[in-house]
């Protein structure tokens, strides 16, 4: 499988954030997106999610793809507890025992089994209850943006372990603002 973007262009009124970019995400590839701010890279994830509408260009090979996705935003569902969040996608395919997934809460530094609701947790606990639940659910491309902002070195040390074992195989587009982050995951850099 891979994601063929050609030709794509996209603007904001008089603002053009993207203009006639093309690229091959291979399979089993990790590809870091950088550039300044409002250059386009949060653009560029929500049009190859389909959340976004380009205004010229196509995009191949995502009609049977399965997306997982890190938004900006957290996204979660603040009055679930950090177990129900993850268990909300991991129910649908199975692949994950609850044991599976609270091992996976301890191996990024959290409590899997505490009865909390996540608008009791930290911004950094929250962040990683949004990468564990994007990279437990069942999928082919998993579409980042900014995923380790804001985390601690040792708390991105584990993340980025687990964000590597999870993802092998798979398509994986990232978007940093940190030249040290692509290094982390062995991933081609595309400046833009």
């Amino acid at each position: 499988m891979a994601i063929s973007v050609k030709n794509l262009s996209k603007s904001y009124g008089e603002n053009k954030v993207l203009n006639d970019f093309s690229k091959v995400f291979e399979d089993n590839s990790f590809t870091c997106i950088m550039g300044k701010s409002g250059v386009g890279k949060t653009t560029l994830l929500n049009v190859i999610l389909g959340v976004t509408k380009q205004d010229a260009g196509e995009i191949c090979g995502r009609e049977n793809a399965r997306f997982s996705a890190v938004f900006q935003e957290n996204r979660l569902c603040e009055n679930l507890t950090a177990l129900l969040n993850v268990k909300m996608v991991t129910d649908i395919s199975g692949r994950y025992s609850r044991s599976d997934i609270i091992n996976m809460f301890k191996r990024i530094g959290i409590d899997g089994e505490d009865k909390k609701p996540v608008s009791d947790f930290s911004g950094g606990m929250k962040r990683r209850v949004a990468i564990l639940r994007a990279l437990m659910a069942d999928f082919d491309i998993l579409v980042m943006d900014e995923p380790l902002k804001g985390l601690d070195e040792e708390t991105k040390g584990s993340v980025v372990e687990l964000i590597r074992e999870l993802t092998e195989g798979k398509i994986v587009i990232m978007t940093t603002h940190d030249p040290a982050e692509p290094k982390l995951f062995d991933a081609e850099i595309i400046q833009i």
